[in-house]
């Protein structure tokens, strides 16, 4: 049987109380707000409630929200389509690259995690998210007892964005290789990486090295022109 959103949002409120942060409600979509500190205890509700019935979730992901609101390019008067879909840089508002590659200090919750859960015996899907406390050690409990489906999502947000997930079984990593510095996910990872590797003929094996690359800032800007928006020009003849 299927259930409304609407509905869905009021019963979650008054079953969860003061556990939930916040919902909302909007294009369609729900989204649940949960503190960490209540993140096993909102998602067992939403798993074993019978009149929710959350059977699967689908999808776990991390999120690193520093610069996050930040604008550097001006697109309000691009197209949606083609190479019009240009952007200008702007000074006043262009991203400090030299103050987040010394660390500078995010005022906010940097982490979240973001789950996407479905009922099929509602035909419903909904989000629900949760921020991690400590900016430098971002830290939340595992979900694996609840989805299993879960295990492989948290190992990959791990190693990606450096979260951790407490009482995961087997928290490593998993896309990257065993030598990995880092988490190239995080906003103030370097573009150019860390190491670089190398099939070395003498020792028979891959080793791994200083990047070579000199550093740089790789900025998204399209260079190719597109004629339909520029000046007519007009002609003598």
């Amino acid at each position: 049987m299927a259930v409304s959103l609407e509905f869905v949002k009021d019963y979650v409120q008054e079953g969860l109380g003061d556990k939930l942060s916040a919902s909302v409600l909007a294009h369609g979509e729900l989204t649940l707000e949960v503190a960490a500190e209540h993140w096993l205890e909102v998602a067992r509700f939403l798993r074993h409630d019978s009149m929710l019935d959350f059977a699967q979730l689908t999808d776990l992901c991390g999120v690193d929200y520093l610069t996050y609101g930040d604008v550097e390019w001006d697109v309000t008067t691009a197209s949606r389509s083609g190479f019009s879909r240009a952007a200008q840089a702007t000074e006043a508002d262009s991203f400090d690259f030299d103050a987040q590659e010394e660390g500078a200090q995010f005022a906010g919750k940097r982490f979240a995690v973001v789950i996407h859960l479905l009922s099929v015996s509602r035909n419903m899907r909904i989000r629900v998210r949760t921020r991690c406390d400590d900016n430098d050690f971002p830290v939340v409990a595992s979900l694996v007892d609840i989805w299993s489906s879960v295990n492989w999502y948290e190992r990959e947000a791990f190693d990606l964005f450096g979260i951790m997930f407490s009482g995961h079984p087997d928290l490593r990593r998993i896309l990257t290789d065993y030598g990995f510095v880092g988490h190239p996910f995080r906003k103030d990872f370097p573009l150019i990486g860390q190491v670089e590797m190398r099939y070395d003929a003498e020792q028979k094996r891959v080793i791994y090295e200083p990047v070579s690359i000199e550093a740089r800032v790789l900025v998204p800007r399209t260079i190719r022109a597109d004629q339909r928006f520029s000046p007519a020009v007009e002609r003598d003849d």
